[in-house]
C-alpha cells in the first residue's frame, strides 16, 4: 500500500512491457561501450546500478544520464568525459544504468532515473544532467521531482532530445551539417522507446513542459547540430515564463561536442560553463 501511494506521490506512469532488441541493435549497443565494464567505480544506489565517478574534494552531486536514443549507450563510454567534467565542477557524479529500449520502453527509464534520484536526494541537494536522450531523461525527471516537491538545485541539458515529433526547421537547415543526428534518427528511437505512447507528452518531449515545473536549467547547444531548433524553442518558453535560463551555443561544434570533440577550445569552454552553473545553484 506505502508503494502505491509513494508512486501517486511521484506521478509516475506505469511500467509496460517491451520486446527484444533486434540483432543490428544489440550489435550497435556492443560496439557504443555496452561490453565494457569498470567495477571499481560501481555501486548500487536506489536498488539500481551506477558508476560513481569522485574526484578529490568533490562537495557536490551530479545525477548524469548517457545518450544513445534510449536504446543504447553505456555509462562506461562516458567515463572520460564525465571524469572530466567531475573535477571542473568540483562534483561526484552518478551515472545510472538505466533501462534500454526496446525491451523497457518508456517510463522504465524515468522510473530507474526517480529511483536513484530519491536515494540521492535523501543526502542533499542534487543537480541533474544529460546529453542527447539522458537530456531528455533527466528534464523528465526534474518534472516529476518538482511535482512531487523533491526539486532538483538545477538542470543541465547538453544537446538534449526535446521533441519527437522533430518539428523544428533546424532539422533541414543543418541536415547537410550534422553527421550525427537526423529526423530518421528521431523517428527510430520513438518507435523503440515510445511504443505507441503520445509524443507529446512532456515527460518524452519535455519541449511541451510546464515551465513552473522546470528548475533552473543550463542548456548546451551546437550550432551545427539538427536539435539546434527545439533547444532554442524550450529555452525562449523558459524565458517568457520568467524561469531561470542560461543558453550556450557553441558555433560550428556538433552533437554532444564536449564529449565527441574533447580536445577542442569548445568542449574546455563548455565544460567550463557547466562547472560554473553547478556551483551557483548549488544551496
Amino acid at each position: 500500500m506505502a508503494a502505491q501511494a509513494d508512486r501517486a506521490d511521484w506521478q509516475l506512469p506505469p511500467l509496460r512491457e517491451g520486446y527484444a532488441a533486434d540483432a543490428d541493435l544489440l550489435e550497435r549497443r556492443i560496439r557504443a561501450g555496452g561490453a565494457l565494464s569498470a567495477p571499481e567505480y560501481e555501486q548500487a544506489i536506489g536498488g539500481v546500478r551506477c558508476l560513481v565517478v569522485s574526484p578529490p574534494g568533490a562537495i557536490r552531486t551530479m545525477l548524469y544520464f548517457h545518450g544513445g536514443g534510449y536504446r543504447m549507450g553505456s555509462p562506461v563510454a562516458w567515463l572520460p568525459y564525465v571524469t572530466r567534467l567531475a573535477e571542473a565542477a568540483g562534483a561526484n557524479v552518478i551515472l545510472p544504468y538505466y533501462r534500454l529500449a526496446p525491451e523497457n520502453p518508456f517510463p522504465a527509464a524515468l522510473h530507474d532515473a526517480v529511483a536513484v534520484y530519491r536515494a540521492l536526494a535523501e543526502r542533499g541537494d542534487v543537480v541533474l544532467a544529460g546529453d542527447s536522450a539522458g537530456g531528455g531523461l533527466a528534464l523528465a525527471l526534474g518534472i516529476v521531482a518538482s511535482q512531487a516537491g523533491r526539486a532538483a538545485a538545477g538542470v543541465v541539458l547538453v544537446s538534449p532530445m526535446l521533441d519527437f515529433a522533430a518539428s523544428a526547421d533546424t532539422y533541414e537547415s543543418r541536415a547537410g551539417r550534422d553527421l550525427l543526428f537526423s529526423r530518421q534518427a528521431v523517428a527510430d528511437c520513438g518507435a523503440l522507446y515510445l511504443q505507441g505512447h503520445p509524443v507529446d507528452d512532456p515527460l518524452v518531449s519535455g519541449i511541451h513542459a510546464d515551465p513552473e515545473s522546470v528548475p533552473p536549467a543550463l542548456v548546451l547547444v551546437g550550432g551545427e547540430e539538427v536539435l539546434l531548433g527545439e533547444a532554442l524553442h524550450f529555452v525562449e518558453r523558459l524565458g517568457r515564463a520568467d524561469r531561470a535560463v542560461t543558453l550556450h551555443v557553441a558555433p560550428g561544434m556538433g552533437h554532444v561536442w564536449p564529449m565527441m570533440a574533447p580536445d577542442t577550445v569548445e568542449a574546455d569552454n563548455a565544460l567550463g560553463v557547466i562547472a560554473a552553473f553547478v556551483k551557483s545553484v548549488w544551496r
